[in-house]
């Protein structure tokens, strides 16, 4: 069975097992996450991604979130004379918006486990660059898309691979808006309640697309998608 989640934003790992384990999850079904794994509470999804560091059975796909991480990754190299001086203001602005977007709470937990294992800090950073932007799978005898954000300047004559890193990333679809008819688009980013109070906490489906972000920052409890079958479940 392959299973897909998006958008944790620092869930405590215990409650992502929680859930694997209601739909009990094993070495023969593969879990998606639709990027956004850090930021905004707890430890900022460090403990998520060290478990994903040992899982051969799963695969972060990249989100907006871990790309504004990457960005101000020049803030975990050696300081140095040279290297405060060697700041750019393009440095120090990609690192108050990353803050701004709830970073603070995961640079917080890195440079605590810089103190402690400096090695699995460099492993995150490069699992991270090493992620995929989407990924095209089949499950059920459908074709799905399994992307962060959706498609941004999306046209049907367009091959996924001619898509920018930000326009799927970064893409604010419309609740109107329809993307392939022979392959079903999976995405979070935007909070299912976005579209609407009676979408908070669901997961949400057209007819090409589907949305998995339940906002879970929000309050939302976290929610599996199984692919075979379209069953949804919630913690």
């Amino acid at each position: 069975m392959i299973y897909v989640t998006s958008d944790l934003h620092g869930l405590e790992l215990s409650k992502l097992k929680a859930l694997l384990k209601k739909v009990n999850f094993s070495d023969n079904d593969w879990l998606y996450i639709l990027g956004d794994v850090i930021d905004r509470q707890n430890d900022g999804g460090i403990e998520i991604l060290r478990w994903l560091l040992c899982m051969s059975n799963a695969q972060l796909i990249l989100g907006n979130h871990e790309a504004m991480l990457l960005s101000c990754d020049f803030v975990f190299d050696e300081i140095t004379e040279d290297s405060i001086k060697n700041l750019t203001q393009e440095n120090i602005e990609l690192l108050n918006n990353y803050m701004q977007n709830g970073g603070d709470v995961t640079l917080r937990a890195l440079r605590k486990l810089r103190q402690e294992s400096p090695e699995t800090v460099l492993d995150i950073l490069d699992y991270l660059r090493e992620a995929p932007v989407f990924e095209t799978i089949e499950a059920g005898g459908k074709d799905f898309l399994l992307v962060h954000s959706g498609l941004d300047n999306f046209s049907p004559d367009k091959d996924i691979c001619d898509y920018t890193v930000d326009e799927l990333i970064w893409a604010w679809p419309e609740l109107e808006d329809r993307y392939y008819d022979d392959i079903t688009t999976v995405f979070g980013h935007t909070s299912t309640m976005n579209y609407g109070q009676e979408h908070k906490g669901k997961i949400l489906k057209t007819e090409t697309w589907i949305d998995v972000d339940v906002g879970v920052p929000y309050g939302s409890s976290p929610a599996l998608l199984r692919l075979d079958d379209l069953k949804e479940f919630y913690l």
